[in-house]
């Protein structure tokens, strides 16, 4: 089972704050886990959020233009 993480931990394993793990929740932009009337995110959602809004460097050979 994957492990559960409370918004406190989400927020300090993504290197933001609270305020983040809560907007994300709110909007449904990332999964969660209502027990009771406590909020859980689980480890994988989050390296899924992360992995999903990583943007990868661009080449050297495709941003350079050509000069006329």
């Amino acid at each position: 089972m994957d492990r559960l993480l409370t918004v406190e931990q989400a927020a300090e394993r993504l290197g933001t704050g609270v305020r983040f793990s809560r907007r994300l929740i709110e909007e449904r932009r990332i999964t969660f886990v209502k027990v009771g009337r406590h909020v859980r995110i689980p480890a994988s959602a989050l390296d899924a959020f992360v992995a999903a809004n990583t943007v990868q460097p661009r080449t050297a050979a495709r941003h350079l233009r050509k000069v006329a």
